[in-house]
């Protein structure tokens, strides 16, 4: 028998698909932008207050910080589509007993996280990024910093998968906004106040992803009776275990290529020099937010489709996937106007030089034009991972970022080119992901998962 409390928290397999999306969406959507108001702040505070220097060694540890986050979120995630199925079919014991499982299990993999991150961030700044020497002991200290609080970040991003699961996106959405206000506080009092420096914004981060995680699971114990345990009540299983390991595995796989695949791109990036480095440090801000709502529509669509196939409702699968796509198509096309247009006045704010500033201000300008395809193909790649396909989703991800890298290095040789491949590769792979990802959906063999 279903508990009370998760009915009402958002069930997904009734009432109008795009009304039911859009209000699981708002809340995803907003916590996203909370969240990568972390990284934002740091590197507005630090562009401002610290210079140039500081705000490139930030930038540089960019990669190395998506590549921790990705494993955090595709594992919560390949946690979160098992917890929509289960309820969507009602079993709400298994769900428990699954919840606490990959609670466990990301908790674990936050501890290894910390002690890989400080035993690899030197060496991958300096032999793998290529990060400038004037620029490595700074970008050093940073990472060394935030990776000290990746035990939060995957107690965080589990929890909150888990709430995803059972439709309560709401939540989450107010645990970032007091963790995005006390980053805020403590930028200015840590890096201008006490001019700490880059240490200081990492040190603000760990404390805010701290924050967010405790919250989140003291509201999800306190809301929902069936995640309410003691210390003796937690069970590891390995069997549900593996399950999470083997359904998340595709996701973490996706993000981490990607976070991967951008090492080849920051190379690149650095061989350009100090200003474009942080050019692309800004950019590639600008370009997450504008992404964030593709971004929030396919996490949308995961948890959807996976409540609806748990509930045996295909009919409405594919219903909302068309209407998820509408509503992508109309908020990316706002973005492009707004991207466009304001583009300078966005770059102004990150303290930029002149050189770095115009290279911003270009790179920032073509991928809103590239948000056209992006946000018709991203949302269809939730709706694979939701029906059990998340490899082809995987290989939609690195596909496209492969064409991205290749074309970087096969055309920036070009002098008419040159430098400009930085930002123009995300032609070649959006325009590559629409294809392969609307070809796989009209064909329709990732309903042969549903039932994996």
């Amino acid at each position: 028998m279903r508990d009370n409390s998760l009915t009402m928290s958002g069930n997904l397999t009734e009432g109008k698909p795009w009304r039911r999306i859009l209000s699981f969406m708002f809340p995803v959507l907003m916590g996203l932008l909370l969240q990568q108001l972390y990284n934002t702040v740091d590197t507005i505070v630090v562009g401002n207050f610290t210079g140039e220097d500081a705000l490139a060694a930030v930038g540089a540890c960019g990669v190395l910080t998506l590549a921790f986050l990705a494993l955090a979120n595709g594992f919560s995630a390949g946690a979160s589509v098992i917890i929509a199925r289960l309820f969507g079919s009602g079993r709400s014991d298994e769900m428990r007993r699954q919840a606490s499982t990959s609670i466990l299990l990301m908790l674990a993999m936050g501890v290894v996280s910390t002690a890989l991150a400080l035993m690899i961030s030197r060496f991958t700044l300096s032999d793998v990024l290529a990060t400038p020497d004037s620029l490595l002991d700074m970008a050093d200290t940073y990472f060394c910093i935030y990776a000290l609080g990746l035990i939060f970040q995957f107690g965080y991003n589990i929890v909150a998968a888990v709430l995803r699961g059972i439709g309560d996106s709401k939540a989450t959405l107010y645990f970032l906004l007091i963790a995005s206000v006390m980053n805020v506080i403590l930028d200015i009092i840590f890096v201008y106040n006490l001019g700490m420096g880059v240490a200081g914004a990492a040190i603000a981060t760990d404390i805010a992803q701290a924050a967010s995680c405790i919250a989140g699971f003291i509201y999800m114990m306190r809301k929902y009776p069936v995640f309410r345990w003691r210390i003796k009540e937690l069970t590891f299983e390995m069997d549900l275990a593996v399950r999470s390991l083997k359904t998340g595995f595709p996701m973490a796989l996706q993000q981490f290529i990607v976070s991967f695949g951008f090492v080849f791109i920051q190379r690149a990036v650095n061989s350009y020099g100090t200003a474009m480095t942080a050019s692309f440090s800004v950019a590639q801000k600008v370009e997450t937010y504008m992404t964030l709502p593709a971004n929030a529509l396919m996490t949308t669509q995961s948890t959807y489709t996976g409540q609806n196939i748990g509930a045996g409702r295909i009919d409405r699968v594919t219903q909302g996937a068309r209407q998820t796509v509408v509503i992508s198509e109309a908020i990316s096309i706002m973005l492009l106007i707004l991207a466009s247009l304001f583009a300078p006045e966005i770059v102004s704010a990150f303290g930029l030089g002149d050189l770095a500033a115009s290279y911003c201000i270009s790179h920032i300008r073509c991928v809103a034009i590239c948000l056209i395809p992006f946000a018709s193909y991203f949302p269809l790649l939730g709706l694979f991972q939701g029906a059990g396909d998340a490899f082809y989703s995987t290989f939609v991800a690195t596909s496209a970022l492969a064409i991205r890298v290749v074309s970087t290095y096969a055309l920036q040789g070009i002098p008419s080119i040159s430098y400009r491949m930085i930002w123009w590769n995300t032609v070649f792979g959006w325009g590559l992901g629409f294809m392969l990802a609307w070809t796989h959906y009209l064909r329709g063999k990732w309903k042969m998962k549903k039932g994996e």
